[in-house]
């Protein structure tokens, strides 16, 4: 625990280039004293740290103490210094405490380009979590990973999104985190690419039989195709509506069923017709109904006896009770 706290103190002076006793013990956690004892610890170590006294005094490091990371440009480190989310890294069991990483990195460039570097630490933050954070997770990611680190085949039950569970053995080749979910993409029994939503695997078990991973291939570059193919495959199912001003703002709240493909002017009852894009017709339906009598289906019209319907049947339902 010490000599992870020196290394800290030794990257907080060359961040800020001076901080008094007290600063340094608020930020650590620790008393004025401890930082007192570490800091002799850091001067009988050869790190040549000293204390400037007076009002505007404090602890700093000698000027031609600088450490460097070789060979990288402020250019690569942007890359480094935006990170993934932290529950993302904590999904995959990476313990980074979050922005120490990002100190780290930004005391390791040269003091002319520190400044620069540090507007990708104060300024860029990703958060990938919902806004209702869920205690539960995923009891078989641990054994997916276990599966995809020492390449062994893994045997899992694996849920549709109809609900019908299979039996399934596959090659894990890798993980890819998609907005807050993670896919699995491995290759099942036929030799075939698959990519499988780690929330709906029900049951999985590493195998003992391992497989040898596929000479040239990348995950990256199979993922981006992936989704290319799967967006290009949806079907297409447009709508238009007439839809009171006050809902317009929330149709793309959410873009999971719905794109919004053009919102003409107002109309003079007021409303404004939206040409909206679903994928099927009964998510078409659904949306509609979701907004009671703030929206209207224009088109196509052979659609509003089953939006009718459909209200019917709703209004039957509460009724029957």
């Amino acid at each position: 625990m010490r000599a992870d706290r020196l290394i800290r103190i030794m990257i907080l002076l060359q961040n800020n280039m001076q901080m008094t006793t007290n600063e340094l013990a608020g930020e650590l956690g620790v008393s004025d004293r401890t930082i007192l004892r570490d800091m002799d610890a850091l001067s009988l170590s050869g790190i040549p740290v000293v204390a400037e006294r007076g009002k505007t005094g404090g602890w700093r490091l000698m000027d031609h103490f600088q450490s460097q990371l070789s060979g990288l440009k402020l250019e690569d480190m942007k890359a480094l210094f935006i990170l993934p989310s932290e529950k993302m890294l904590e999904d995959l069991g990476v313990q980074t405490y979050g922005s120490d990483i990002r100190q780290k990195l930004l005391a390791s460039l040269p003091h002319s380009t520190k400044t620069e570097g540090r507007h990708y630490l104060e300024k860029i933050y990703i958060d990938t979590g919902s806004w209702k954070t869920s205690e539960v997770k995923n009891k078989t990611f641990l054994i997916v990973q276990q599966a995809l680190w020492e390449d062994k085949k893994l045997n899992m039950m694996y849920q549709k999104a109809d609900g019908v569970c299979s039996n399934r053995v596959v090659c894990p080749l890798g993980l890819v985190a998609k907005g807050s979910a993670w896919y699995l993409v491995g290759l099942n029994e036929d030799g075939e690419y698959r990519n499988f939503r780690l929330s709906r695997i029900v049951q999985a078990e590493a195998g003992h039989e391992g497989f040898a991973r596929p000479e040239h291939f990348k995950l990256n570059e199979y993922w981006k195709q992936s989704k290319r193919e799967f967006t290009e495959s949806l079907p297409s199912f447009e709508v238009k509506v007439l839809a009171d001003p006050t809902t317009v703002g929330r149709m793309t709240f959410t873009d999971k069923f719905v794109e919004k493909v053009d919102a003409d002017e107002q109309l003079t009852d007021g409303t404004i017709l939206v040409t909206l894009n679903f994928n099927t017709e009964q998510e078409a339906i659904a949306y509609v109904l979701g907004f009671g009598g703030a929206m209207k289906l224009v088109e196509p019209e052979y659609l509003i006896g089953k939006i009718v319907q459909q209200a019917k049947y709703i209004i039957e339902m509460y009724d029957a009770d």
